[in-house]
């Protein structure tokens, strides 16, 4: 059997001390039949040597034959690159994975049934992964309940010569669950940047880590092989412990790369902003112009709020992290991205996955652990195709396979889903004169249908869940409601019957209050955004807990613009503090407050005033080192208290 071969193979001292091969001394190991999984995204930590060296082996020998391949996220440039490598009548028996729109050569196979295909959820590939490590039957989750994925609408199957039943429908505590199986991993193919002889794997230049270590531990203990490229070799004992990130103990073999087959992504050789070793400035970041994306960007930016955590799916909603930053709220929300990003701008195109300025950069399965557990605010995802019961298709289309990716896990765990797509598949001729919309009278395939023949998302399944879900497009936005899709909003110029109505498959319900959607959306200037992502209330910026006899008072982004507002904010703090007795402790936020120099004098005149009248302590905080710094600055002046806190126990 293939595992026992593995194990002669360690015991037996063919690998060098230090573990070093060459791209065709590792594919040497992989025999007929194996189970080999890959990593990467699009081409993030993706083994582009290896990948080649194995090709180039099946092309020379015919071997290894029928293998089978698991891989998590998409693996490829859409064209050549990647998983494409393995597009080889005979290489491949089985294909199971997350998203197939980068891999056009395995899409062909599978619809030719020359393979066995199956997609399933990015996310929960990433978790089997680390189940199969922990020697667990499988993976448990309500994730893909009711789509495609689900074993009473197909299980994941692709085509007709895909007969294994991957995913079981389980019933606990009278709830449906799926389960989804764990099987070996023979060998693991995984990328790093440094390598000690040794073994010992560190990451410093890769733009993602994905499920290294959980990938390397479920090959290591199924008896199976681990397989390292990287793009150099440090002496032993000199890489720092606490930036390895997979141990020595789980690698039975590195390859070298050369460096073109070693790219950070396949869009760019190395760019030290996508690893975290340099910041960069935010305004060097592209404009877009003013077309049907952005359109679609802006009004779905208008759902944004501040303090929330985000995901950005590929595709149209790329340009919401533009917008944002063009508007000027980027440090008011956390952007994410599946595999792993945390805060910072998610990049577009071939280097989808990665981001500048991003706050951590953390593993796959940890990033959906966050997501399943329903930790996302709201999702922007993409708009392919949408029928009349709310369901969403961005998964199969004919012959065309693009897979779910983490489609799935992010819509059904997401606490609002936003999806964005144009309204029609063209969009030619689409033109934008005074503010208002002409979309010409071209006919154009539609995309909102009776029935879509993949279930991505279920609206069925959202609405029980009573979730709030928007389907943004530049003639109109829609919403989900449990009496079906309902229209409400139009873009200026935009006539119901005349441009949107005649080009569905079926009749939308029409809000009687169907409005337009804000002007300000199709004007080729900023929106002004940063004004309105903390529009509150300046009465719900006031908290007084009786308990603690304290006065809690939220000045985020709050924009004081005239002596209008002092007056405002003095009368306010009168009113909530009507009524106590004796003087209290204030503890006030100041992230990205701001005021206009010409008002400093005047307000704090306002504070000190109330700070005689009505406390006996006040504690200020910022995370800006900016604000921090000036206001510390101002208040010493003044004779007052010049302390800032980083943060306040509420």
């Amino acid at each position: 059997m293939p595992i026992d071969s593995h194990t002669l193979f360690k015991q037996s001292g063919y690998i060098p001390k230090n573990k070093v091969l060459t791209a065709q001394q590792a594919v040497a190991l992989i025999h007929d039949g194996e189970t080999i999984a890959t990593e990467g995204f699009v081409g993030i930590g993706f083994a582009e040597q290896i990948a080649i060296a194995l090709e180039e082996r099946f092309i020379n020998t015919g071997t290894p034959k029928d293998l089978t391949l698991v891989y998590a996220a998409g693996q490829g440039d859409g064209k050549d690159k990647g998983l494409n490598h393995l597009a080889h009548v005979g290489l491949l028996k089985t294909v199971i994975g997350g998203h197939w729109g980068l891999v056009p050569k395995l899409q062909i196979m599978a619809n030719n049934n020359e393979i066995e295909a199956y997609n399933l959820p990015q996310g929960c590939i990433s978790h089997l992964f680390r189940d199969i490590g922990s020697g667990k039957p499988g993976f448990i989750s309500k994730i893909g309940l009711c789509t495609f994925v689900d074993p009473r609408q197909g299980g994941g199957s692709v085509n007709e010569c895909s007969k294994q039943q991957l995913v079981d429908l389980l019933t606990l505590n009278g709830e449906e669950y799926l389960f989804y199986k764990t099987f070996p991993i023979n060998v693991a193919i995984i990328r790093g940047t440094t390598a000690d002889p040794d073994g010992n794997i560190t990451m410093e230049k890769e733009a993602l880590i994905l499920e290294s270590l959980a990938l390397a531990t479920a090959a290591h203990n199924s008896g199976g092989l681990v397989i390292v490229q990287v793009e150099r070799i440090a002496a032993r004992g000199t890489l720092n412990s606490r930036d390895v990130i997979i141990p020595s103990l789980l690698v039975d073999a590195i390859v070298v790369s050369e460096p073109e087959n070693h790219w950070q992504t396949f869009g760019e050789s190395y760019n030290p902003a996508y690893s975290g070793q340099l910041k960069v400035p935010t305004e060097k970041i592209p404009i877009m112009p003013l077309n049907a994306r952005k359109i679609i960007a802006r009004r779905a930016a208008l759902e944004l709020k501040a303090n929330s955590v985000i995901n950005l799916g590929i595709g149209m909603p790329e340009g919401i992290a533009q917008v944002a930053n063009e508007e000027k709220i980027i440090d008011y929300i956390t952007l994410t991205t599946e595999p792993g990003v945390v805060g910072g701008i998610p990049m577009n195109g071939l280097n989808f996955g990665a981001a500048i300025n991003a706050q951590a950069i953390i593993s796959q399965p940890s990033q959906f652990d966050f997501y399943d557990g329903g930790g996302l605010d709201t999702a922007f995802l993409g708009l392919a195709q949408m029928d009349s019961h709310g369901n969403v298709n961005v998964s199969k289309f004919g012959p065309k396979l693009a897979g779910a990716g983490g489609f799935i896990n992010i819509s059904q765990s997401a606490k609002k889903v936003v999806f964005m797509g144009t309204f029609c598949v063209c969009v030619k001729h689409l033109k934008i004169i005074d503010g208002q919309l002409d979309v010409g009278s071209q006919i154009s395939k539609p995309k909102f249908i009776l029935d879509v023949e993949h279930i991505t998302f279920s609206g069925t399944q959202a609405v029980k869940q009573n979730k709030k879900i928007l389907y943004i497009t530049e003639r109109g936005v829609f919403q989900l409601t449990p009496a079906g899709v309902e229209l409400i909003e139009i873009a200026p110029g935009i006539d119901p019957e005349r441009d949107i109505l005649p080009h569905m498959e079926f009749n939308p319900i029409i809000s009687k209050n169907l409005d337009v959607m804000d002007p300000s959306i199709f004007i080729d200037k900023p929106m002004g955004l940063d004004k309105v992502i903390h529009d509150i209330p300046l009465a719900q910026r006031f908290h007084y807990s009786n308990q603690r006899h304290t006065l809690f008072i939220n000045f985020e982004g709050w924009r004081i613009t005239d002596n209008n507002d002092l007056i405002a904010l003095e009368n306010t703090v009168i009113e909530k503090l009507s009524g106590v007795e004796g003087k209290i402790e204030a503890v006030v936020n100041y992230d990205h407050f701001y005021i206009p120099p010409t008002l400093i004098e005047n307000y704090f005149e306002t504070i000190n005033r109330l700070g005689h009248l009505y406390y006996s302590k006040i504690t200020r905080y910022s995370t800006s080192a900016f604000m921090k710094s000036k206001l510390g600055e101002a208040l010493r002046e003044r004779g007052l208290a010049p302390h800032i806190h980083e943060g306040a126990d509420m």
